[in-house]
């Protein structure tokens, strides 16, 4: 009876260990996620006159997340590029990068506190699917959180090869909701 008593006490305190250790290790993964934004926007190749569409569309989705006294954002960017992409691949662009910025949520126009530019995007759009298709995540910024709530934006850029100009105006999307 007595091996009984201890072999029951042994079950429950390694359960108990078993269970604490299963909540040590689920809690931090779970008290914080990404809070996101998706938004579209359509740009027209001004190096293309040709017969075929020649229109790029864009959805990028913005990403903010607070933990452990930090902000943390990211994008990921999702297109749907001409089928006649594939033909030009690297002559499409001569350079593409997309800017991911964490702001500081204030009334008026939002400072940016922490930003970086990804340039691999001219890549990834010049080597899409074969029917145009495809996707580009950015890396993800970490910025020490004071007081206050902070967002993700950002943008893309394009220069067009073959048309003589630089980058273009910013290409806008919509922020993340604030964290």
């Amino acid at each position: 009876m007595r091996a009984l008593k201890r072999s029951t006490s042994a079950a429950i305190a390694l359960a108990t260990l078993a269970g604490t250790a299963a909540l040590a290790t689920a809690t931090p993964a779970s008290a914080a996620s990404y809070h996101c934004k998706t938004s579209s926007h359509s740009v027209d190749d001004p190096s293309y006159t040709g017969p075929d569409s020649d229109n790029w569309d864009f959805d990028v989705t913005l990403c903010a997340m607070r933990s452990g006294g930090y902000i943390y954002t990211t994008a990921t960017v999702y297109w749907d590029g001409p089928y006649t992409a594939k033909n030009r691949s690297t002559l499409t662009f001569n350079k593409a990068r997309f800017v991911l910025q964490t702001k500081k949520s204030v009334k008026g126009t939002d400072p940016v506190v922490k930003s970086g530019a990804y340039t691999g995007l001219e890549h990834a759009l010049e080597h899409s699917s074969s029917n145009g298709n495809g996707s580009y995540s950015t890396g993800t910024l970490k910025y020490k959180a004071g007081s206050g709530r902070y967002l993700a934006d950002g943008y893309i850029q394009l220069d067009w090869s073959g048309d003589g100009k630089s980058y273009r105006a910013p290409i806008l999307f919509t922020a993340s909701p604030a964290v």
